[in-house]
């Protein structure tokens, strides 16, 4: 390019300047100066170079810019971009040869194990091939200086990184090993006080819009009504408020303007101060204020450190902070995580949930529903004759037993009778005999003796008539259709009895009666009259239809609670029903909320303690 400037030196001024040069790069005072003296450098020994730009970056973003240049002029070096451009994206060696008397662009990229670093560019005089081989082969060899310098960047960044972490870590176990809050505060601020060389380190945690201070090294207790802490926490505001880190001097030219930063290092004999954000899950719940004396300001890497420090810390001063709420707080904060998820943004989940649970509570307030009073129940027969022994005596034999059906008028029994048999014929005799002496008294005239006679004749006569009729009941018979519902004489044939006792229990099969053991709780909503449907154990599926006949007002205990018996009408028998089958009755009290159904004994019972406890 025929616009490209030339500059020439004199060998004297060459030498001189190339001496300047190794000893800026043998003991330089900054990175900066290095990379200036190792291009000039690297100009001198490729030689006739008209200008040189080093570029450097790459560090994830892919961007590259200028680190240093010969003879020091950027602006007119603008040509060697292109070179520059082409050496990056080809990661190799280019050589940009144009017509005589073009200059030569020589462009070499910097690699540290694998990783592309930057790349530098020569514009050199026109020369042969042999000699652009040579002045490639050069920049390859000087580019090793670069690649070494790379390196103890590297490890210098990971050593320091290695030392931040350290430091960072031994804060945070620190922290760790406080269980309260406030002791772990102040335990972090004293560690970081002694770690950074600082005056004082003070923390203060979010509290609404503002900041509060909580802890400040190396002081147990402070008024937070004084000077000092109502500036510190000013302080922290404003970087609540800027939602940055602040360093005051500041670092760059371009620094936010920090007023009340400015007030608290007047306030402190011009001190450095450094703020640094406490963030959990990204949201700032606090901040950490560095301070230290003037000579000693804080620098680019220091508030790095210090921004990873508030990084870690803040998650453990968050976790603190939320195991030490009161009822109240962690209520509302339960509320609140509630409400944010069920009308934030996503969790359809939790919204659908949140639906369903609504319109069911909307439905179990609002319905109508019939409210039903359930109680054990069992069917008895509607009348139940018992069938007694008539005498004393033994049973001969026995035809039925429980279960069974029976006729009217059929034989159940038969009582061993020989003795009122051979009774009978003693009092046949006694009367025959009391009759003949009636007779005897007749013929004589004896009135007397007639008297006796004829009252003996009707006492014999009486006691045959109760003979007979004793042995006309020696059989028992059924007194109705119907079923035995108690009694097996088969196993007590033989066996004395006394007269009534109980020998069988027969009931009809027409007439039934429903008895319900209902709980003293639910009985002040049974009333005669009432309807409900009954499922019995051995006939599940199907509902059988009642009425309320009788409430009885004794109530008999049971299992630790009182119930009261309910007896009711079937209204439509069946054939398969027995007297003792035991189901559940449901009887109808009427329309009722269906969360008045569900909870009215929960309340009814609460009421009951509260008046019993509390009034």
């Amino acid at each position: 390019m025929s616009g490209a400037p030339v500059y020439s030196l004199s060998d004297r001024a060459q030498a001189a300047t190339s001496s300047a040069a190794w000893v800026r790069f043998a003991a330089p005072a900054s990175l900066d100066e290095f990379w200036a003296s190792w291009l000039d450098i690297l100009c001198a020994q490729v030689g006739r170079v008209n200008g040189a730009l080093l570029f450097l970056g790459g560090d994830g973003g892919g961007s590259y810019q200028p680190a240093a240049a010969w003879p020091g002029s950027f602006s007119n070096l603008v040509h060697l971009g292109p070179t520059a451009e082409e050496t990056l994206k080809q990661r190799r060696g280019v050589v940009s040869i144009g017509a005589a008397p073009e200059p030569v662009m020589v462009g070499y990229p910097i690699e540290l194990d694998g990783r592309l670093c930057g790349a530098v560019v020569l514009d050199i005089e026109p020369r042969s091939e042999a000699g652009v081989q040579l002045a490639l082969r050069l920049v390859h060899w000087g580019s090793a200086w670069a690649i070494d310098m790379l390196r103890q960047q590297q490890v210098s960044d990971l050593t320091r990184r290695a030392e931040y972490l350290g430091l960072a870590n031994e804060v945070i176990a620190t922290t760790l090993q406080e269980i309260r809050l406030g002791s772990a505060l102040l335990a972090a601020a004293n560690e970081l006080v002694a770690r950074l060389g600082c005056e004082r380190v003070a923390i203060g945690l979010k509290r609404g819009d503002g900041v509060l201070v909580e802890a400040i090294s190396h002081t147990a207790t402070f008024d937070s009504r004084s000077d000092l802490v109502r500036r510190i926490g000013d302080a922290m505001e404003e970087v609540l408020d800027l939602d940055v880190a602040i360093v005051h001097p500041p670092l760059g030219e371009d620094a936010i303007a920090n007023l009340a930063h400015a007030a608290l290092s007047s306030a402190r004999s011009d001190a450095c101060l450094l703020s640094v954000p406490l963030v959990d899950d990204g949201d700032m719940v606090g901040v950490i204020t560095f301070e230290r004396v003037r000579e000693r300001p804080f620098d680019s890497s220091e508030l790095g450190l210090c921004k990873t420090v508030g990084m870690l810390l803040g998650p453990i001063v968050e976790l603190k902070r939320y195991q030490e709420r009161g009822l109240w707080q962690r209520s509302v904060d339960a509320l609140r995580g509630g409400a944010k998820a069920l009308f934030g943004p996503g969790r359809p989940g939790i919204k659908l949930i949140s639906l369903i649970v609504v319109l069911v509570i909307a439905a179990v307030t609002l319905v109508d529903t019939t409210y039903r009073v359930a109680s054990q129940t069992v069917i008895e027969g509607e009348v139940q004759r018992a069938m007694v022994a008539p005498f004393r005596g033994y049973v001969a034999e026995s035809f039925v037993r429980s279960g069974d059906t029976v006729k009217s008028g059929q034989a159940l029994a038969r009582l061993d009778d020989r003795e009122l048999v051979l009774e009978r014929t003693r009092w046949q005799s006694e009367a025959e005999q009391a009759q003949r002496r009636l007779r005897q008294a007749a013929a004589i005239q004896d009135r007397a003796a007639m008297l006796i006679a004829s009252a003996q004749s009707e006492q014999a006569r009486a006691k045959l008539a109760l003979v007979e009729e004793q042995i006309s009941r020696a059989t028992l018979k059924a007194p109705f259709d119907g079923i035995v519902v108690v009694g097996d004489l088969s196993q007590l044939l033989g066996s004395p009895l006394e007269q009534g006792a109980v020998l069988f229990e027969i009931a009809p099969l027409d007439s039934y009666r429903v008895v319900l053991n209902v709980d003293e709780r639910e009985i002040a909503d049974v009333r005669v009259g009432q309807r409900g449907e009954l499922a019995l154990s051995g006939m599940p599926y199907q509902l059988l239809p009642f009425s309320v006949q009788q409430i009885t007002p004794i109530s008999t205990p049971q299992d630790g609670r009182n119930f009261f018996r309910v007896e009711a009408r079937l209204e439509r028998a069946t054939d398969r029903l027995r007297p003792g089958m035991e189901g559940i009755g449901k009887v109808e009290i009427g329309d009722r909320k269906l969360i008045w159904i569900w909870t009215h004994s929960l309340v009814d019972w609460m009421w009951l303690w509260s008046w019993k406890w509390l009034r």
